[in-house]
């Protein structure tokens, strides 16, 4: 059974979500603040963190900050769960930290599936690194795909969110945020390339036999 933490300063948020997963056959641990997270964190190693953006007086990235920073939790996927509007900045900016970010509100379906989705790409992308290990390729090309094979998903999606967010009202899309996602696409573009040649050579490469 998948254990996930649910961070939030609304107690009915919590409540709802608790609730939603422990319907959906997971464990679910309840925090009220950033500050209480933390504090969960320091005896408990959730499978999956559900964090909201919108609290005071620690708000969801400064949580999230501190969750990455700290060697005992960085590896802990985090999905950021909130109502507000994700600005180009953000993406930029936490994109690398987070596994998705969902809007509220969320149907029962539309929250197993997003776990699922990171709990499935997390395992893939294990898979691939141990054949790539076993296979013997050099340590720091498969720490760049496994960080490309989970960056190019998130991203993906940071930019479906902002393209939904800013260009179907035009009056809402300055020329700055236009730019921005722009950036986003080519930087993605070119994450895509190399993380296709990065797959190519794990592919081809045979694994090792044992002696």
């Amino acid at each position: 059974m998948y254990t996930v933490l649910v961070v939030d300063d609304s107690p009915f948020i919590v409540d709802v979500f608790v609730t939603m997963l422990e319907r959906g056959g997971y464990r679910a641990i309840a925090a009220y603040s950033g500050e209480e997270g933390l504090e969960v964190l320091k005896t408990v190693t959730p499978n999956l963190i559900l964090l909201d953006i919108m609290m005071e007086p620690m708000d969801g990235w400064e949580t999230l900050e501190n969750i990455k920073i700290n060697p005992k939790t960085r590896e802990i996927p985090v999905l950021m769960l909130t109502a507000k509007q994700l600005t180009p900045d953000e993406a930029e900016g936490y994109g690398s930290y987070i596994e998705d970010y969902i809007l509220k509100p969320i149907t029962h379906r539309e929250l197993y599936e997003a776990i699922e989705r990171v709990l499935k790409r997390r395992e893939i992308i294990r898979d691939d690194v141990e054949r790539a290990t076993e296979a013997g390729l050099d340590r720091q090309l498969i720490d760049e795909y496994a960080r490309l094979a989970k960056g190019v998903d998130v991203n993906n999606r940071l930019l479906r969110i902002l393209e939904t967010t800013y260009t179907i009202n035009d009056s809402r899309a300055s020329e700055k945020i236009s730019q921005a996602i722009r950036n986003m696409e080519n930087s993605i573009r070119f994450q895509q390339e190399r993380l296709a040649q990065i797959k190519t050579e794990i592919e081809k490469t045979p694994i090792k036999k044992a002696e």
